[in-house]
């Protein structure tokens, strides 16, 4: 009997799997779609009608998505009241990315606008407390480059500011 190999990294997936947490999980997976053309792969309902465990493919990549569960120390940003984490989106057309995600409910965190880095660039926060940054890469820049223009962002952006 010829036994498989076994991929360590599943087909379809990259190294890093976003897992999100999140109360009313189903209503998310609705929410990604609307907002983010999000595909859901799979769903493996959980007891008391939350979600155990979903999977949605956004572009190349996948992201997993499950209900709270705090009894068992698994909680989502609501229940944290903030979250120290953003989702980086790259998309082909930042502004209408955006626009598609606020018209979905999305609260806009940080309207569009050119970076210093090269990127156009905003931020979201959807109704589930995930906050998201959202960008579409304008330019390559050198390290140098970067510098030098953080630099003339900052002195015109804090131009009179106290310390």
């Amino acid at each position: 009997m010829m036994t498989q190999q076994v991929r360590p990294i599943p087909e379809g997936f990259h190294t890093l799997t976003p897992h999100l947490i999140c109360s009313r999980a189903a209503e998310a997976l609705t929410f990604y779609t609307k907002a983010f053309g999000a595909v859901e792969t799979s769903r493996m309902p959980g007891p008391n009608g939350k979600l155990m465990h979903a999977q949605m493919r956004i572009g190349d990549s996948v992201f997993m998505l499950a209900d709270d569960f705090p009894d068992f120390g698994s909680v989502g940003p609501a229940a944290l009241k903030n979250t120290p984490v953003y989702l980086h989106l790259y998309v082909e057309d930042v502004d209408t990315a955006f626009a598609r995600a606020v018209e979905a409910g999305a609260k806009p965190i940080m309207p569009v606008s050119d970076m210093f880095w090269g990127d156009r660039y905003g931020q979201l926060e959807d109704p589930f407390g995930h906050r998201w940054s959202i960008a579409t890469h304008k330019r390559d820049m050198t390290p140098e480059q970067m510098r030098a223009e953080m630099e003339k962002s900052m002195s015109e952006n804090c131009a009179g500011a106290q310390p």
